[in-house]
């Protein structure tokens, strides 16, 4: 295929098949989010699909990161999904786009944005309250998104109208709604919905009635799934293309758990399954990194299951976006069934090694605590979303009575971790499953100062603990002390959006929450893997880039640092560990490190 041509207009059809300028057309997509992805790393991926012999691109978009605060909006740097569009174009791919205001992708919140949560609104329904935030956002995206139509002479093939939205709920009235808001800004490509292939989340989720497509998420067995996808369409008398909308090549990983592994020969033949009966869309294709604290949560009915920062999800391309054995099998199988289609030598970047970069100052966050944030005074501790904070951590202090030698006290209804301090002196940790637990302390005078400092571990991504009340962080009610709340708080916001106004100069005291910053000079930067053995848990930062989260559960014990994120000359990593562990010594190496779990 040429690169497409912004002056040429080609014509994308539905009918009983997928037709371009009235030819026959198997889409062979691969999904990339540029949104986990450094900018730089962009083109790489992009050609390595193109090198493979697929014809086009899948993102998400996520509006929690292009909206981050109430109607203000952020499509630059390694948001800039125009560019990535363009990117694509130029290389001569195509464009599946999906905007929908929810998007899962094991992404913080599901893509929605956390002040949301201040709205007063019913999220994925008609509640008008809500559909006034899609409606403003969609203001700004779709005339972004208007151009690179095809009708346009851009790349955008079609877009979705809601994510899997026959495993949420059934309103109809509201998916017109999303299909008729994008109308109405200028969207006059084809659209369709993604969900479950079978016959429950299709008739709940799928808007088959408005002659509007209907795709199928699955991972294996795809006559099995095209099978009963095609009973559904005959109910209706559809005669359209079956597609894969997600082809689940690999998986998400979540904190101490095992790595999920897919052998390599048996994805190129399940792919094979499908694309003799349809076309595909792989999910993904090259996963990236949830930079920040943008990793997602799986729901369960007790204790929610935060995934990790990588987002390798053992794709075609791994996390660095460097073709994997699954990328050369699904190369082979390609070239076997397929030997019309085009292929290349895929690209490979090279990685560096650097040990030994020594520790040039540390600081205890009690210490530096004023530096980095000012203090919100109320008679009851107030959640995160009160304190117009989306993610991060949040310091609760106030200073408690002494009434007995030994005290009791309690969490209640915290989210999600909490670590306790008195007179900063850790005394205990508990988790979500533990939060609420029994605590019990020894003042060593009257008017102890009691410091909660309180971790969003991510916000889930799937399910009905989407709905508003569920995902509030912090602490959602207080902390009784014998029988009763506690009052009179200091609440410290500690989103972490910048390292800038850490106060080294301050004191660092063993064994509590502290920053450790290391400096080193790289005459050529390359990709690598920051080594955090011996660490905690906590965050890094990387020249003020917050990479994302670490944890010595694992699986993973290292951290990727795109090389876009390294300076050539001087690079300051800044790490915040919460455990009151360290190491005089770090490291960056070319390849992860992983911690050995056995499974179950």
């Amino acid at each position: 295929m040429k690169p497409l041509s912004k002056e040429g207009k080609t014509i994308f059809e539905i009918k009983e098949d997928f037709l371009l300028d009235n030819k026959p057309f198997k889409i062979l997509s691969g999904a990339i989010h540029y949104f986990r992805i450094h900018p730089d790393d962009w083109y790489h991926s992009l050609y390595n699909l193109k090198a493979l012999g697929f014809n086009t691109v899948e993102t998400y978009v996520p509006w929690n990161m292009h909206e981050p605060t109430k109607g203000n909006f952020c499509f630059d740097g390694i948001l800039d999904l125009e560019r990535f569009l363009k990117i694509a174009q130029e290389m001569g791919l195509y464009a599946i786009v999906r905007p929908s205001p929810y998007i899962c992708a094991e992404w913080e919140f599901g893509g929605l944005p956390a002040w949301l949560l201040n709205e007063n609104c019913q999220i994925r329904t008609s509640d008008p309250d809500y559909l006034i935030h899609v409606d403003a956002y969609y203001d700004v995206l779709m005339a972004k998104l208007s151009p690179y139509q095809l009708s346009q002479g851009g790349n955008i093939l079609m877009m979705q109208v809601e994510n899997e939205y026959g495993s949420f709920g059934e309103e109809k009235e509201y998916l017109r709604t999303m299909v008729k808001l994008m109308r109405q800004k200028g969207i006059d490509l084809p659209f369709f919905t993604s969900d479950g292939p079978w016959r429950a989340t299709l008739r709940a989720g799928s808007m088959i009635e408005d002659d509007i497509l209907t795709t199928g998420n699955f991972g294996s067995k795809a006559k099995e799934n095209f099978t009963s996808m095609q009973a559904f369409f005959d109910e209706y008398d559809k005669k359209w293309p079956l597609m894969c909308m997600e082809f689940w090549d690999g998986w998400f990983n979540r904190w101490q758990e095992p790595i999920v592994e897919r052998e390599p020969e048996e994805l190129a033949e399940a792919i094979h399954e499908v694309l003799e009966l349809g076309s595909i869309n792989l999910y993904m294709f090259h996963g990236g990194t949830n930079f920040g604290f943008m990793n997602g949560c799986s729901a369960r009915r007790q204790t929610d299951l935060p995934q990790i920062t990588s987002y390798d999800y053992g794709a075609p391309l791994n996390e660095e976006g460097n073709p994997t054995e699954k990328y050369y099998a699904i190369s082979r199988m390609l070239h076997h069934y397929y030997p019309e289609i085009q292929q290349k030598e895929p690209l490979v970047k090279e990685s560096m090694t650097m040990k030994g970069i020594p520790l040039t100052a540390k600081v205890s966050l009690f210490a530096t605590i004023d530096a980095i944030s000012r203090p919100v005074s109320s008679v009851y501790p107030k959640t995160m979303e009160e304190l117009g904070q989306n993610t991060g951590y949040l310091l609760y202090r106030t200073i408690i009575s002494k009434d007995a030698d030994k005290e009791k006290i309690r969490m209640i209804d915290g989210r999600d971790r909490a670590q306790l301090f008195v007179d900063y002196e850790w005394v205990a940790t508990q988790n979500q499953n533990e939060i609420g637990e029994d605590i019990f302390i020894w003042q060593k005078e009257e008017g102890s100062q009691l410091d909660l400092l309180m971790e969003n571990m991510g916000r889930v991504n799937y399910g009905p603990k989407l709905l508003a009340d569920t995902q509030r962080k912090g602490l959602r009610q207080g902390v009784m002390a014998d029988l009763h709340f506690v009052t009179n708080w200091q609440q410290f916001c500690l989103p972490f959006e910048t390292s800038q106004t850490i106060d080294f100069t301050g004191k660092w005291e063993e064994g509590v929450p502290s920053f450790y910053q290391f400096d080193t000079e790289i005459e050529d930067p390359r990709d690598c893997f920051i080594d955090l053995s011996g660490f905690g848990k906590g965050i890094v930062f990387v020249n003020d880039v917050n990479i994302g989260r670490f944890w010595e559960v694992g699986p993973t014990l290292s951290l990727y640092i795109p090389k876009g994120y390294l300076n050539p000359g001087n690079n300051k990593i800044v790490i915040f560990e919460t455990e009151g562990r360290y190491q005089p010594k770090i490291n960056l190496l070319a390849v992860p490190v992983f911690k050995t779990m056995k499974e179950g």
